[in-house]
């Protein structure tokens, strides 16, 4: 039969196969934005897997109020998917409902949920690392640049409040009290931690370190230290979160928590989920890759009231 079909050149219709299984063997995939190297990495890995075992995929981004709550207000997905991923959404009880109705399987990165297979980080462990990191080399004064939750936004949201925690953990444990003029927070971009950053350097009392939420903000930090003729690391320490493949290019020192390994995992989850497989949640940790833009302080200048070195006279 085989080969009769192969000399006829036969092959089976998608459509068909579809009705025949009652499935579409596509995958709805929903992100608050696409325009960021985060989502692209972890979508781009998750549309590998789905692909490779013979499904498509739908993109939807919902990077405004509107958008979201048209998109699970109404049967967007219904005979259209078979499964969802959704990605740093921190969808409520009524989100998941719709798309239960809809005939749904759910995976969340990012986020967890009750009997959801979900993929999540140890974003307060990792937080308390990347601080711990810079108080070992002997900074007492961490600044954390953090991404601030604008109104309507939807990148903001869990992980990077779970960073903040972990940031004021490695404080106390050090015995270090927490300054509220060390924590800063602004969108989440290069202009973003660019202007943090700014802020802190006129602080009455500056910051020789700062953990940074992302890598994105990160350089903005790093671009600004530059321009006031800072030497990093050796005036600054600039330590960041997601290990960016540009991080590599500028010897950033960041905390890696393999963007593309959650995408494989929140597919492979939902691909076991929607075979009948139990949902599953699965974290992962993080981990310190050090570069150059971490180092021990030196302190930047002498006692205020020592007079400077006058050149010799004849």
């Amino acid at each position: 039969m085989q080969e009769a079909a192969a000399e006829l050149g036969y092959t089976a219709s998608p459509a068909a196969s579809r009705l025949a299984t009652g499935r579409t063997m596509t995958v709805a995939i929903v992100v608050p934005v696409l325009a960021k190297w985060f989502f692209g990495k972890t979508i781009g890995a998750a549309t590998q897997e789905l692909r490779n075992t013979g499904y498509d995929v739908l993109l939807y981004e919902l990077a405004t109020p509107g958008q979201r709550e048209r998109f699970f207000g109404s049967p967007r997905l219904h005979g259209r998917s078979d499964g969802v991923i959704v990605i740093a959404l921190q969808p409520g009880k009524k989100e998941l409902e719709s798309l239960a109705s809809q005939g749904q399987a759910v995976a969340l990165l990012g986020a967890e949920g009750p009997g959801i297979g979900s993929v999540s980080v140890d974003n307060v462990g990792a937080g308390r690392d990347a601080v711990r990191h810079l108080l070992n080399l002997g900074h007492e004064r961490v600044a954390f640049i953090g991404i601030r939750d604008e109104e309507g936004s939807n990148l903001g949201g869990v992980p990077p409040r779970q960073r903040l925690i972990g940031y004021r953990k490695a404080l106390v444990e050090a015995g270090l009290a927490r300054e509220g003029v060390l924590e800063q927070f602004d969108e989440n971009s290069v202009g973003g931690g660019a202007a943090a950053m700014s802020r802190l350097l006129v602080a009455a009392r500056a910051p020789t370190a700062a953990f940074v939420a992302s890598d994105e903000m990160a350089f903005g930090a790093l671009m600004v230290l530059r321009r006031a003729g800072l030497d990093v690391p050796r005036d600054f320490s600039v330590l960041g979160f997601d290990n960016h493949e540009l991080c590599e290019v500028l010897g950033l020192t960041t905390m890696d928590h393999d963007v593309a390994g959650q995408g494989q995992d929140a597919a492979r989850l939902l691909l076991d989920t929607m075979n009948g497989g139990q949902p599953r949640s699965l974290g992962r940790p993080a981990r310190l890759v050090i570069r150059e833009s971490t180092a021990p302080p030196r302190v930047l200048r002498k006692n205020s009231t020592a007079q400077p070195d006058l050149p010799a006279t004849f």
